[in-house]
């Protein structure tokens, strides 16, 4: 029975506070046996995670798959360094816009893609404190603006003074 869709296995929900996103790649994940059971039970963490680039190919490191509990002697390190999998021009791409300067990449999320072990990989630029206030406050008045709207399509329409 192949699978449909696409199942989330992990987030990383800090990222995108702690950077501004620019582009994103789905890449494939090398993985072991064991580490696919693993995922199979939902079980896996992005929080210290990031990708690097060495010679010509992209590698995930600090993805925490615990393991596997019926696993035996097969089992897998849990903080093993893992191959992504992307195009050849994909990773020429990334690899210039990085030496640019400023930017890493940094896995949003993983996933199951019709079976397949995907991770949604972001190049990213790390903002400063200011940059995370801002945005929190950005967020904080679209949420009341929001609430107004609502208030007003309900006809409770309270008075500014």
């Amino acid at each position: 029975m192949k699978e449909k869709g696409r199942k989330v296995i992990a987030q990383n929900r800090k990222a995108r506070h702690d950077y501004a996103v620019l582009d994103t790649y789905e890449a494939g994940v090398a993985l072991l046996g064991t580490e696919v059971k693993s995922l199979r039970l939902g079980r896996a963490s992005l929080v210290d995670a990031f990708a690097t680039v060495d010679d010509g190919e992209v590698w995930l490191r600090g993805l925490h798959i615990p393991e596997y509990t019926q696993g035996s002697w097969t089992n897998h390190e849990p903080r093993r360094t893992r191959k992504l999998l992307l195009h050849r021009g994909e990773i020429e791409r990334l690899i210039g816009k990085i030496r640019e300067g400023g930017l890493t990449l940094v896995p949003l999320s993983l996933y199951f893609n019709e079976g397949k072990v995907k991770c949604e990989l972001a190049l990213a630029k790390g903002k400063k404190a200011y940059d995370k206030r801002t945005d929190l406050a950005k967020r904080d008045a679209d949420r009341e603006i929001q609430k107004a709207y609502g208030r007003a399509a309900k006809g409770r329409v309270r008075e500014m003074r």
